[in-house]
């Protein structure tokens, strides 16, 4: 039932954006648009400045997600619990368990145990506050305008008192975070629906492998007959756990896939070549008996014969259920944290080399192995 998606941010639009846009348009049948934002205004300040955007065409309802986060997105659940609770008007934000001492790194809720009211909220505080987080999906009515508005009225206020010099700008700059959600707890207004499904934040390069793998499983599980996931069959190549390629690529029948690897269209995989753990983009090619563990193979990147390109991952502990993955920094006392491998696109790996740990630009024609390396 989506009428549209609007995608919004201070980024300049390139050709690589319109081009995603005008294919993921054909895909799913939906008007996409981007809007840019003329400075960075915050997570509620540019739903706010393009809010009658947001609302052409009468919207009654509009959900805004975080791009940085991955999910089973169960928008419909959330549509109908707004639908049971509170009134018309209420807000809905997507919550889920985390363990006590990651809770600190993300907005906390408290709400009523009983009708799941939001009556307290706090954006990554400095002592327990709660284990449920925000997931940074959220279901709107037009009324939140309302809320953001008092906001930025008061900013403006505040403002002229100041007599700041770039004071226009700022009044704009609104976080749902802490300048709304903060004020409008125990209001009756703000609700939270926990799930239970999977959810994850990427905000490094590294976690997408990590949102890869949930992604590969959801799948598996809710198409159980898998017609997206490779299989093993006479004559092709082995496959372990959940693996998807692409119907354009090549895959020699003496490779090992899986798991969790994700084969791009126009990919060429050799013969005896294994791969783990691992997203091979468009066009990459890896060339026989080469070995690709915990990585990230960029667009039209070529890994030479008996090349081994590794990295470590930065998996959450599989022993907690609500753990999540550590946003974890480049560098750790002066040195690059181990983290997975990524090939930029069209990167040259030499024949019987190892790059290990390390960071490879675009464009690059690397003569040798590397280790914990970024190679600008």
């Amino acid at each position: 039932g989506m009428k549209e998606i609007l995608l919004m941010g201070f980024y300049q639009p390139h050709e690589a954006l319109s081009r995603f846009l005008v294919s993921a348009q054909q895909e799913f049948k939906i008007p996409i648009r981007y809007l840019q934002e003329y400075a960075a205004l915050g997570t509620g300040g540019g739903i706010y400045h393009f809010r009658d955007q947001i609302l052409s065409g009468g919207a009654e309802a509009f959900f805004v997600l975080n791009a940085d986060v991955c999910s089973e997105f169960p928008l419909q659940e959330m549509l109908e619990f707004q639908q049971q609770h509170g009134d018309a008007h209420s807000f809905v934000i997507l919550g889920t368990t985390a363990n006590r001492t990651q809770a600190l790194n993300y907005g906390c809720i408290v709400a009523n145990t009983d009708t799941q009211e939001v009556q307290h909220y706090v954006e990554k505080p400095s002592t327990f506050v709660s284990e449920i987080i925000n997931c940074g999906i959220y279901l709107f009515t037009p009324a939140i305008f309302q809320h953001i508005g008092k906001v930025f009225q008061r900013n403006q206020q505040e403002l002229v008192l100041e007599e700041s010099t770039n004071g226009w700008q700022r009044a704009e700059v609104i976080r749902l975070e802490q300048d709304v959600f903060t004020a409008l707890a125990g209001s009756g207004k703000l609700y939270v629906y926990k799930t239970d499904g999977f959810w994850s934040q990427i905000k490094s390069a590294g976690s997408a492998i990590y949102a890869s793998r949930l992604y590969l499983n959801q799948y598996s599980k809710s198409h159980p007959e898998r017609p997206g996931l490779a299989q093993n069959k006479p004559g092709g190549p082995i496959i372990r756990g959940n693996v998807y390629i692409h119907p354009t690529a090549s895959v020699d029948s003496t490779a090992v896939l899986g798991p969790n690897v994700s084969i791009g269209e126009g990919v060429t995989v050799g013969a005896g070549v294994r791969v783990r753990e691992s997203i091979v983009l468009h066009g990459a090619s890896l060339h026989d008996h080469t070995c690709v563990l915990n990585t990230i193979v960029g667009w039209d990147s070529t890994i030479g014969r008996w090349a081994r390109v590794e990295g470590t991952p930065s998996d959450p502990n599989p022993n907690d259920p609500y753990a999540k993955i550590d946003s974890e920094t480049l560098f750790r006392d002066g040195r690059l944290t181990p983290s997975i491998t990524i090939l930029g696109c069209s990167v040259t790996i030499p024949a019987e080399v190892v790059i290990l740990n390390s960071i490879v630009l675009p464009h690059k024609e690397l003569s040798r192995s590397y280790k914990n390396q970024i190679i600008l």
